[in-house]
């Protein structure tokens, strides 16, 4: 005979597909309306879908959840060079256009945006974040993750070769942050998932995770790392 779990469920679930979740090909009408039935336990549901498939699925799902729906959106930049080459069939006006349905209709957005996107200059990569940020804050994001660009699936290191991509730092993502967490009402956090991967000062590395950890929970900027071997960098650069 099964036992019963007796755990208590998580308030939110994400519901991930590998795919777009409206997208009627990647979840066929009988799972969506069958869905709502199964989530009523959570307070919460999230899930990713690109900006071009929002719309009256979207508006109907909701309606049947018990609790709210956060609708995750991939902006990631608004570099109009790099958001052609990205090819991810997506215009700002699309994105607005999206942005005002859920929010209209009661849903909460999330936005995720890149840092060091391909084909923005290394040097300009940090303020092209921050404009993207400041573009999802402006149309209503509840959420918004700064996630730097990692490479690894073979399309990053070609593009690398080529001069297109340069690795983003994590004295970048710092930045990045620093200058975004204050965008209220919106909460903007960073993307940490293998950070310790980004190029960084090995002496400080950890605590300047750690800071980002802290400032992802809080909300709030905390004091800056101090790091002799940083400083020291600084001063033979000069």
């Amino acid at each position: 005979m099964l036992k019963t779990l007796e755990t208590p469920l998580p308030h939110r679930v994400k519901l991930y597909n590998a795919s777009n979740f409206f997208d009627v090909r990647a979840v066929p009408e009988d799972d969506l309306t069958r869905l709502p039935e199964l989530l009523q336990g959570f307070r919460g549901v999230t899930v990713e879908s690109h900006a071009s498939t929002i719309g009256s699925r979207s508006i109907a799902f909701a309606r049947q959840l018990a609790g709210p729906l956060e609708v995750a959106i991939g902006l990631e930049t608004i570099h109009p060079l790099a958001a052609a080459q990205l090819n991810k069939k997506l215009d700002l006006a699309r994105f607005d256009s999206a942005a005002r349905l859920l929010i209209d209709h009661g849903m909460d957005l999330r936005v995720f945006v890149l840092l060091g996107a391909p084909f923005v200059p290394a040097a300009e990569s940090v303020d092209w974040a921050v404009r993207t940020v400041e573009y999802a804050v402006e149309r209503g994001a509840a959420v918004v993750s700064i996630i730097p660009v990692r490479g690894g699936n073979g399309e990053m290191e070609r593009l690398e070769s080529l001069g297109a991509f340069t690795r983003p730092t994590l004295t970048q993502l710092e930045t990045a942050l620093d200058r975004c967490i204050s965008m209220r009402p919106s909460v903007v956090t960073a993307d940490l998932w293998d950070a310790a991967l980004l190029p960084g000062c090995s002496e400080c590395k950890v605590d300047r995770i750690d800071r980002l950890a802290k400032m992802n929970a809080s909300g709030c900027v905390e004091p800056p790392v101090a790091c002799a071997s940083c400083l020291s960098s600084r001063e033979d650069a000069l």
